[in-house]
């Protein structure tokens, strides 16, 4: 069984920032870009083994139960809103399949470099945070040999965020060679950043995406590789509002949720994400926060 959503990503990067989105449904489609599971490849700066995330019996939920979703704070997808509480698709959409498996939601804060261990130890019991899925490991190994994936249900992309003022030094992803890079330690931008400069000194690893977006901005760096939902809301805005996303386009990529190897969780989520989309909560979910053009709902996993 199989519906698609699938939006191909057509990101027209320029000066002046234009993108465009437009979908279409085609079955077992490849996200726009045409990256398998191999194009990005995340160096989490450990050795992972599939047993570290294989269920035990403690692993395994019925109703009633708590739900602990490991995140980040990553706008549009989860972020604490002017009262200091959750709020964002992803963390809508969590709260959205609690409901529906009569499961309690709770969101606990991780460093992103941290996930694997995080979900590992049971301190949370998923990842659901803008969760790269067709990515690998330092090792090579697949992410989905690692964890159990849900289905994915959105398109993203890693974009370059400058200084606006620089804007004709960063014309392609050459530029970035001799450049002083930043990304978030265990991020699908800091693979990128360690594959494109030439030598290891100039990447700076940083604790979260927008702690690189204050490198950027204090000019410690030249440029930070970040996830483009995020640059999209925050570059050019407020504090940042000298930043601005650079004319370099790179490949697209699914989210979807970890889970443990083996746990029932998995299958329940996309039941209860299959429900959701088939009453067109999901849509509305995502055109709440801007995010309509970029659902991609694949219940097949045709990127692996």
């Amino acid at each position: 069984m199989k519906k698609v959503v699938s939006i191909v990503l057509m990101i027209a990067l320029t000066a002046g920032m234009l993108y465009a989105f437009t979908a279409c449904a085609r079955k077992n489609e490849q996200p726009s870009g045409g990256n398998d599971q191999t194009d990005v490849v995340i160096d989490a700066g450990d050795d992972f083994a599939a047993d570290d995330f294989t269920a035990d019996g403690s692993d395994f939920v019925s109703a009633g139960e708590k739900l602990v979703c490991g995140v980040t704070q990553y706008e549009p997808m989860n972020y604490l809103d002017e009262n200091g509480n959750w709020t964002g698709f992803d963390t809508e959409f969590a709260l959205l399949v609690g409901e529906r498996l009569g499961m309690e939601v709770e969101f606990q804060e991780i460093e992103w470099a941290s996930k694997y261990f995080e979900l590992a130890s049971g301190a949370i019991n998923c990842i659901w945070n803008g969760f790269t899925a067709n990515a690998s490991e330092s090792d090579g190994t697949s992410r989905s040999d690692l964890v159990d994936m849900s289905y994915s249900y959105m398109l993203n992309q890693q974009c370059v965020v400058i200084k606006a003022d620089r804007a004709d030094e960063f014309t392609s992803i050459e530029d970035l060679a001799h450049m002083n890079v930043a990304a978030e330690v265990g991020s699908a931008g800091e693979s990128v950043a360690k594959d494109v400069i030439d030598h290891e000194s100039h990447y700076f690893g940083a604790s979260s995406q927008i702690a690189s977006f204050m490198d950027v901005k204090a000019g410690a760096v030249d440029c930070t590789i970040v996830d483009i939902l995020l640059a999209q809301k925050r570059a050019g805005e407020g504090d940042y509002s000298d930043l601005m996303i650079a004319g370099i386009e790179l490949d697209s990529e699914v989210y979807a949720i970890g889970f443990k190897q083996g746990s029932d969780l998995t299958a329940k989520v996309n039941a209860a994400m299959i429900e959701l989309y088939n009453e067109g909560a999901l849509t509305v979910l995502a055109e709440k926060y801007g995010l309509e053009n970029v659902l991609y709902l694949d219940f097949e996993d045709s990127w692996k």
